[in-house]
């Protein structure tokens, strides 16, 4: 095995992730939680163009906190004879819910899929705005200033996470679907959105989260890899606190967002993939998560590989999930 960039393989085993947790975390989380489960979801379904023989196609639209219009594909078997197990699908950072097409495959065996467009990225989901301080890009410190004024209500991934779980919910209330048999899965942000889900919406049955995002903030920073996905967080700091006068803060806030603190939340069994040699989401900072989590759970490792496709990966997912 190559030597990784990172930890050696023996302390990613033990490491736990030293990005600071905010002291009302888990209350922080409830009162979100207890918000989005207040709302309407107003729930529409409006069939797609793209139609198959045996897969009904169509966008979902629901309400999401802060007034956002949310979407995701959604797509079920034309027959169902029971009650259906679902899997839902998250998308890497600034892309969308991807084609009808690559989804076909869990519809032929009898699966709902719903995928998921993140607010303000590539898909049809909206991102209302309403935060102060800079918005030119970066949805991590979108909600950053007013986090460090006391409101981290605002952060933009606070309410992404809480997508994922209203997503779930809907799903798992909808005619057709069997609520104990829902799966979630994604890489990259969609990893970190696998991680939000299965912790917020403890009926996941099982998750598949590839290579995460968002996970240990002050780790990636400590490691000089605040570049590439995690840019904004160097461009934060470069304008707004050049010294690092505030870091302790700034990092503190940035914990609320943090997927290696809600990880410990997940009931869900987990099938986490990750490659050794990720230079964008270090390794170190997916353990941080995995390493949190108490449920039942195994890791796939790729010694050779970095953040990219994982041979083999998107099959094993796929019979994974046929075993819900």
């Amino acid at each position: 095995m190559p030597l990784t960039f990172d930890y050696p393989l023996e302390k990613l085993k033990t490491y736990t992730g030293m990005n600071p947790r905010p002291a009302d975390f888990d209350a922080f989380w409830d009162r979100s939680l207890a918000e989005m489960r207040a709302l309407d979801p107003a729930v529409e379904l409006v069939p797609a163009q793209y139609q198959t023989s045996f897969a009904e196609c169509f966008h979902l639209y629901f309400a999401g906190v802060g007034g956002a219009r949310v979407h995701a594909k959604f797509l079920r078997p034309r027959k169902l004879t029971a009650p259906a197990p679902a899997v839902l699908m998250f998308h890497g950072y600034s892309g969308d819910s991807g084609e009808w097409t690559d989804k076909l495959g869990y519809v032929a065996e009898g699966y709902v899929v719903a995928a998921l467009d993140c607010r303000g990225q590539g898909g049809l989901s909206q991102d209302v705005g309403g935060t102060a301080g800079w918005t030119l890009r970066g949805h991590i410190i979108r909600g950053l200033d007013d986090a460090l004024a006391g409101k981290p209500e605002k952060l933009l991934f606070r309410d992404i996470f809480l997508d994922t779980a209203e997503l779930a919910r809907i799903v798992m209330e909808m005619d057709g679907v069997d609520p104990t048999r829902v799966g979630a899965t994604g890489g990259s942000q969609g990893g970190a959105l696998t991680v939000a889900c299965m912790s917020l919406e403890p009926r996941i049955k099982r998750a598949a989260p590839v290579f995460p995002f968002l996970s240990d903030y002050k780790r990636v920073w400590d490691m000089d890899q605040d570049k590439d996905a995690y840019a904004e967080l160097r461009e934060y700091f470069r304008k707004f606190d050049p010294t690092h006068a505030r870091s302790d803060e700034i990092f503190t806030a940035l914990g609320y967002i943090d997927v290696h603190h809600l990880a410990p939340r997940t009931q869900a069994e987990v099938l986490w993939f990750t490659g050794l040699m990720d230079t964008i989401c270090p390794p170190s900072t997916q353990f941080a998560a995995y390493n949190g989590i108490t449920s039942e759970k195994s890791m796939v490792i790729y010694p050779d590989f970095g953040h990219e496709g994982l041979p083999g990966s998107s099959d094993r997912i796929f019979q994974y999930m046929k075993g819900m």
